[in-house]
Formats: C-alpha cells, structure tokens, sequence
C-alpha cells in the first residue's frame, strides 16, 4: 500500500496554526481577534511555507512519484509549502508537542529576524484599488479560472483584471489568498509597465 504526506501535512497544519497563533497571542495582548487572524495568515500561507522549506533545503529530501516529478517544476511551491507542513506533523508524532512547536518557532523566528516574513500582512487588493483609482483605471475584478485539488485540499487560481485583459495571476489555498497573490502581480506588472513608460517618454 503506497502513502503519501496528506494525512501528515493534515496534522501538520493544525499544529502550525495553533503555534503561530498562540505565538502572536502572546506578542500583541492588545491586539483585536481580527488584527491577529491576518498576522497569523500572513505567517502560515504558501509564501511562507515555502521559505521556511528553502531555509531547511527540505526539497533535497523530497521523494516524488512520475507524476509529481513531471509536474514538480510547475507546481514546486506547493510542493514544498505541503511536504513543510508534513515535516511539522511527523515531527510531533516522533516527540511530541513541545518538540514540534520549538521547530515552527525556530524557522518562524529566523525568517522574521531576517526580515523575510513580515507579522503585518500586505493588503495587495487594497493597494491595487488604490493604484486603479488614482491613474484613472476600472475597478479590480477577480475571477477564479482554477480549482484543483480534493475538498480538504483545495487550490485556487485568481486572475485579477483592471479594463481590458488579464493583469495577474495568482495560486492560493483559499481564495482570498489566491486573489491577494493575484493582485500582487497585477500591481508588480502595472508599476512595471508605468515605469517603462515614463523611461521611454523621458528618452
């Protein structure tokens, strides 16, 4: 019988979710339940995930089916993010809760010492809207092009558009932070091409 790291990561991200947030908890006695729900989204979502997996070169250790290994290069964010949370569960099951939850705290302290994860979330959507409003634009839409994935485990795919075309894309494990990735790259292009322009018009 052939298994994989789901049931794992399942454990794994609970795990996660209770530390980070029994951390932040702690950090900001004054802060109101929603202020700290978006810290700890900020801390746990695949952006982070994935770094934290880099800073342990998790995916050196990584054994992939054909089908993962065919499809690694374009999903390998994801990949990484899921077999991070699996490593949190074994971890537990091998020495328990303190145990688990001292190796979240240290790769979350270090990311947050070197200033790679940041407790305040960036709201990209509201950023964007604030661009769209002041250079004249259409409002933001956000579309779901993508769902992937079984219910407990679900993948979204948000594509965020000002007028006419697509502006960004962007992968999420819930929607809302599939359309603020969305809105990150639709932001990152558009200040892009703004800038191209005003260095062409200048020359």
């Amino acid at each position: 019988m052939l298994h994989s790291n789901e049931r794992l990561e399942f454990l794994g991200d609970s795990i996660l979710n209770m530390t980070v947030a029994e951390r932040l908890y702690k950090l900001y006695p004054d802060s109101e339940e929603g202020n700290l729900t978006i810290m700890r989204a900020r801390l746990v979502n695949r952006k982070a995930l994935v770094h934290y997996a880099k800073k342990i070169h998790l995916r050196d250790f990584l054994l992939l089916s054909n089908s993962a290994s065919q499809t690694a290069e374009k999903g390998a964010d994801t990949i990484l993010a899921d077999a991070y949370e699996a490593v949190i569960g074994a971890v537990y099951l091998d020495g328990g809760l303190e145990e688990a939850r001292r190796f979240v705290e240290r790769q979350l302290t270090s990311a947050l010492m070197e200033g790679t994860i940041h407790e305040a979330d960036e709201n990209y959507k509201s950023a964007l809207l604030e661009y769209a409003q002041a250079n004249g634009r259409s409002l933001p839409h956000y579309q779901i092009i993508k769902e992937e994935g079984p219910d407990h485990d679900r993948t979204f795919t948000v594509e965020a558009s000002i007028g006419n075309g697509a502006t960004g894309v962007g992968v999420g494990k819930n929607k809302k932070e599939a359309e603020q990735a969305a809105a990150e790259n639709a932001l990152f292009l558009l200040k892009q091409k703004q800038s191209a322009a005003q260095d062409h018009s200048a020359s």
